[in-house]
């Protein structure tokens, strides 16, 4: 359910009368409040005498809330909330093309069962450009996944158990939060700032907490689009190494650097073997097509695939082949120097227009790529209180609440820019800035006419 300030909002009454009512629809069990996660649908209607009442049956109702958490919220005519490349960009003749090859010369293979670790020449292809960059060392192997959650979900399954420590970015992406959530495991949080993961605070933690694996997305974070530095990387990989620590790099990010100096990654800069880094075709390409990947030790990489074995079997042979046609022949490559000269065009619209529209005080990353950047409103906007506003007007966003770890961040917002054309950046930007400066002008009117506390 919307929170009740959100909702008195949205529709115009008074919150004492929301707030009442959700009392009341509590009261007659129709929904359960849960204090800093807010309320839930409880009661079921329309069951059958004698039915079967579904959620009574749920071994859980977390993996629920984790995933209304998830959810974007309603869509806008200019929506910045998801994350997603543009679809104006898709070769789709290109791909077309590719799939008839692929279907004229191997079509009775790739649409037979596979093997868990993947398609084989995508393997091939993908390890051996990865051995030729310095991203992989004789002793990994590579599995292929549906996709970087996947990926996510396969590792927690094999290496996290209830209680397990485990240090992500706060604030992160919800599909991390919620599948090492799941797996019962102890979130530390560790700040997020324009030049990355605090490392300071992260070798703090690793240090006291020692957690058992860290989670991190060095290039152009998800949410807020920042960079670690190359010192930061060391520093990070040396006080894991001494607290024994796992590091998970999330690098599906990587390709989409529009500016800057590209910086080795976390699986390059390893020199003990503790990195594992996923990858993904999903960000650079197509992402209906479902195909990531996972490069670390071969023992983990075993493991990985008997998991993958019980879970989906493998990820379908015909996305896997007709990208792997598409990335041998050189189109691969060529569609993402368009991407990039695309999302280049897009994030300098989103930085220009952040810096005409938003109201003083506001800050915001400067992302050199990627496809997102945090805005941090000035005090005291409430990002998600002025979601209901910002849908009417005509622009959504993800407030920061849908990121947080251990921090609220409620004054803060994502958004996603990569797959909006740079006029609609600019016109989204403009009404939500007009939205933010007026609320921002109202909150300030009525603190004046605040009465004072009495003199005694």
């Amino acid at each position: 359910m919307p929170a009740t300030r959100e909702l008195a909002g949205h529709i115009g009454l008074n919150r004492t009368t929301i707030t009442a009512a959700y009392e009341l629809l509590e009261a007659e069990g129709l929904i359960r409040s849960h204090v800093g996660r807010g309320s839930f649908v409880a009661g079921e209607t329309g069951a059958a005498a004698g039915g079967i009442h579904w959620r009574e049956r749920f071994v859980s109702s977390e993996p629920e809330a984790a995933f209304a958490l998830s959810q974007p919220p309603s869509e806008a005519p200019i929506s910045f909330a998801t994350s997603r490349p543009s679809a104006d960009l898709f070769p789709v003749e290109e791909i077309r093309k590719t799939t008839a090859e692929v279907m004229a010369s191997e079509a009775a293979d790739v649409l037979q069962l596979g093997s868990p670790t993947g398609y084989p020449p995508l393997r091939r292809l993908l390890l051996d450009r990865a051995l030729e960059a310095g991203e992989a060392g004789e002793t990994d192997d590579i599995i292929i996944t549906s996709g970087c959650q996947q990926a996510l979900d396969l590792l927690q399954r094999i290496l996290i158990g209830t209680g397990d420590k485990v240090a992500v970015e706060d604030p992160v992406y919800p599909g991390i939060h919620q599948v090492i959530s799941r797996a019962g495991a102890r979130l530390s949080g560790i700040p997020v700032g324009p030049g990355g993961m605090d490392v300071d605070r992260l070798e703090e933690a690793l240090r006291e907490e020692r957690p058992k694996l860290l989670i991190v997305t060095p290039n152009f974070q998800n949410p807020t689009g920042a960079t670690l530095p190359l010192e930061a990387r060391r520093r990070l990989l040396r006080a894991a190494a001494e607290a024994g620590t796992i590091v998970a790099e999330n690098d599906i990010y990587a390709d989409l650097r529009y500016r800057g100096a590209e910086i080795p990654s976390l699986k390059r800069l390893d020199e003990t073997g503790g990195v594992i880094q996923f990858r993904s075709f999903s960000k650079i390409s197509f992402p209906g097509l479902r195909v990531g990947w996972v490069i670390g030790p071969r023992a983990v990489i075993s493991r990985l695939a008997e998991a993958k074995q019980w879970s989906d079997l493998h990820t379908g042979q015909m996305a896997q082949a007709v990208l792997c046609r598409f990335a041998s022949s050189g189109r691969l490559e060529a569609h993402r120097k368009r991407v990039v000269a695309g999302g280049r065009k897009r994030l300098t619209a989103a930085l220009e227009a952040c810096e005409e529209h938003l109201p003083r005080g506001s800050r915001y990353t400067r992302p050199e790529g990627g496809m997102s950047l945090w805005v941090e409103l000035p005090e005291p906007l409430d990002a998600g209180e002025m979601l209901p506003r910002a849908v009417t007007a005509g622009a959504s966003y993800l407030p920061g609440r849908y990121f947080a770890v251990s921090r609220s961040h409620s004054g803060s917002l994502r958004l996603s820019f990569a797959g909006l054309a740079p006029a609609t950046i600019e016109e989204g930007l403009s009404i939500l800035g007009g939205l933010f400066q007026e609320e921002l002008n109202r909150v300030r009117d009525a603190s004046r006419y605040d009465p004072a506390p009495a003199m005694v």
